[in-house]
């Protein structure tokens, strides 16, 4: 049986959205060991929250926590369990291998990788943003873990083309979220015909970033816009408008969705409040249960558009930017460049024309199904060759 090891994901993340990068990577790599015939289990290193995604599962377990000073100092575990895994696969929880965030994230982040490669672990940079690196130590370190990956695959185009400047795509190819293969169920509809509103209110957007500053840098008030919009909706009187919260971080209530979705719903009774999530499967399959979809978090934007629901996007970084023009669609809104007035008319325009929406969804996951393949067919490579196969079963 092979240890896959899983590094910078999380099966107990408060945040769905890394919640849902891990069982979407744990579901891709037990079909492609089906498919191979070979028998995996799976050690998860990364950060952990509430949550428990895999309660029972006896063929996962959690990885020691990685910390520079207790390995330093000899004294974490951490080294050996990574040693002894067959392969590794590491998807950065997202959009955590850049220097945007800090030093101190990056250099958690490096430090892990290179831990593999010193352990002379294959390290496969699973599908994920990647860049920028902003200062030049950054880019020096990131280059020489790049370099020594036995792949590395970006979610997007532009972390590709970032690859293709710096001349490191000698071992690099272009897919797409892994989250595009999140398993849901899509629930039965109801019989009074009303149109079904998702909208998902980022926490942190809504309180102005981490420091209230808008230092994230949109270019409206995303507070007063998201108001009007719930208002404009209301108004309509032929759809029921939930809240769909898609972090659930109640220990950092900057970061939460569901505590400002409560709040709102206070001030607006007749909104209707989805129940809190126990996983990352579970909020999609709800989601897919609605007629139209809008919200500022990547992840529940994703769960909509891969289960077939018209959405609008609200992009607050070039992660959405980048995924969406992949996906050939343009029917996003960019909070850093749009007016309220602009963002609302697409949202509304959207809704209105969710036909249109919906057959370009179709198209653009007809798209992320042909990039997603290449990377399911790596995968089975990989543990057929790990496994001692040489030729398929």
């Amino acid at each position: 049986m092979l240890l896959i090891g899983l590094l910078w994901h999380s099966t107990s993340s408060d945040n769905l959205g890394v919640g849902a990068l891990t069982e979407s990577q744990i579901a891709l790599i037990r079909q492609a060991a089906e498919r191979a015939g070979v028998a995996v289990r799976f050690r998860v290193f990364g950060t952990t929250g509430g949550m428990n995604y895999f309660a029972g599962d006896d063929r996962l377990e959690r990885g020691a926590p990685i910390s520079i000073k207790r390995t330093l100092a000899g004294l974490s575990p951490f080294p050996k369990q990574l040693g002894e895994c067959d392969v590794v696969f590491d998807i950065g929880e997202g959009d955590s291998f850049t220097d945007i965030y800090g030093m101190p994230r990056l250099r958690m982040q490096v430090f892990a990788k290179a831990v593999a490669l010193l352990k002379r672990r294959p390290l496969v940079l699973s599908p994920q943003t990647i860049g920028p690196f902003e200062r030049p130590v950054s880019r020096l370190m990131a280059h020489a873990v790049l370099r020594r990956c036995s792949r590395v695959f970006a979610r997007d185009g532009l972390s590709f083309g970032y690859l293709r400047q710096h001349q490191l795509t000698a071992h690099a190819d272009e897919v797409v979220d892994v989250a595009f293969r999140l398993p849901f169920q899509r629930p039965a509809r109801g019989a009074d015909g009303r149109l079904q509103v998702g909208i998902n209110v980022s926490g942190l957007l809504y309180n102005g970033g981490y420091t209230g500053a808008n230092e994230l840098g949109l270019s409206l008030d995303y507070t007063a816009m998201t108001r009007q919009m719930i208002e404009r909706l209301l108004a309509r009187g032929d759809c029921d408008v939930w809240l769909v919260p898609h972090v659930l971080a109640h220990d950092m209530p900057v970061e939460d969705d569901y505590l400002v979705s409560q709040r709102l719903q206070q001030d607006y009774p007749a909104l209707r409040l989805a129940p809190r999530f126990g996983s990352p499967s579970e909020a999609k399959s709800f989601i897919a249960g609605m007629d139209f979809f809008t919200g500022a978090r990547m992840h529940a934007c994703i769960a909509a558009f891969s289960s077939g629901v018209p959405v609008v996007p609200l992009a607050y970084s070039r992660k959405f930017n980048g995924l969406f023009t992949a996906l050939e669609y343009p029917h996003y809104g960019d909070c850093k460049a749009a007016s309220a007035e602009q963002i609302l008319e697409q949202v509304l325009g959207g809704l209105e024309q969710r036909a249109t929406l919906r057959a370009a969804v179709e198209r653009g996951n007809a798209i992320a199904d042909t990039k997603l393949r290449r990377y399911e067919d790596f995968i089975e490579q990989t543990l057929r060759k790990l496994s001692g196969q040489t030729t398929p079963a």
